[in-house]
């Protein structure tokens, strides 16, 4: 599938052969499968009012939603055999989409206490509940090993990571700080981790918990931290008070790509950047302006997905985009 080179900016060097893959509506969260032939993401389209769960081939073809349609949904993964996938999703207690956020707190993420992680078969089939406790459990990711799972959780009155077995069992906390802790993703061998967390303190950190006992959070700041999963010990790799969050890891294990917003003083710019995670230096990827989030390399690191509202028909608009990796 050719690119249209239209797509990208001049300073875009690392994405040749740009393409979009959806049109319309709002896509977003689209990762790879093990083999890089397939991407899971989540949309809102057609008459859906929020967000199910569609697998489709990584050229754009055969799309198709593998989740129910009711209740409302999120951070989907395919398992590395391909026998499952996972997602977080509200369908057991309420068939409708829930009510959308109070703006009036400002711009907030909801935490719907509904939210459950379910795992089931490669096209949705016969889905399972992994967690059954009460108040928010979401953004599952598989071990690249297939052998754990990643997810956050506030059972323990704290947004923090947990690991837990594919079938849900051998829950094991990893984080403890106060603050958000969440959108885990492992490295390609399994053994580190890197998500996004808030360390607020003070006045900040009475605001966080206010927010949280509405079920909101407001993604105001966010650093970067990654962790060893045999010293599970939290290791901070950026600090520059912006909104950092989506980070993933290149295959190589040594540099992080993440979307930020540290080079906009009105803080609405998300562009992607590359981290070194030895040096700390940090390389910008993209230079649209406006969203660019989400990203994630295929496994032999030859291709980046990523969601952007470049090119929208409307605004606000945000579609899923493929290059391939230079």
């Amino acid at each position: 599938m050719p690119g249209d080179e239209a797509l990208a900016f001049p300073e875009e060097t690392h994405l040749k052969n740009l393409r979009q893959l959806t049109f319309g509506g709002q896509n977003a969260e689209a990762y790879f499968s093990r083999d890089g032939k397939e991407l899971i993401f989540q949309s809102t389209r057609g008459d859906l009012a929020c967000d199910a769960i569609f697998r489709m081939n990584s050229d754009g073809s055969h799309v198709r939603q593998v989740s129910s349609g009711k209740g409302v949904t999120t951070c989907s993964f395919i398992a590395p055999d391909n026998h499952s996938i996972t997602y977080a999703s509200t369908h057991l207690q309420h068939d409708r989409c829930p009510p959308r956020p109070d703006y009036s707190h400002g711009y907030v993420w909801p935490l719907y206490e509904n939210y459950d992680i379910f795992r089931a078969g490669p096209e949705g089939e016969d889905p399972q509940r992994l967690t059954d406790t009460p108040g928010y459990d979401a953004e599952a990711v598989y071990s690249p090993r297939g052998d754990r799972i990643v997810f956050t959780s506030l059972r323990g009155g704290d947004l923090d990571l947990y690991l837990m077995n594919p079938d849900g069992s051998g829950v094991e906390q990893l984080t403890f700080a106060a603050g958000y802790d969440g959108g885990a993703f492992f490295s390609l061998d399994g053994d580190w981790i890197v998500w996004r967390a808030s360390r607020p303190q003070g006045r900040d950190l009475a605001e966080y918990q206010a927010l949280l006992d509405e079920g909101l959070i407001r993604p105001g700041r966010l650093e970067l931290y990654i962790m060893n999963l045999k010293e599970r010990k939290p290791i901070r790799i950026t600090d520059n008070g912006a909104a950092n969050f989506g980070p993933y890891w290149h295959p190589d294990g040594r540099h992080i790509i993440f979307a930020s917003n540290m080079h906009d003083p009105q803080g609405r710019n998300f562009d992607l950047y590359l981290i070194d995670i030895e040096t700390r230096e940090i390389e910008r990827v993209t230079w649209y302006d406006g969203f660019d989030g989400f990203p994630m390399f295929s496994h032999d690191g030859k291709q980046l997905v990523f969601a952007s509202n470049r090119f929208g028909k409307v605004t606000g608009e945000t579609n899923v985009f493929i290059a391939d990796w230079e």
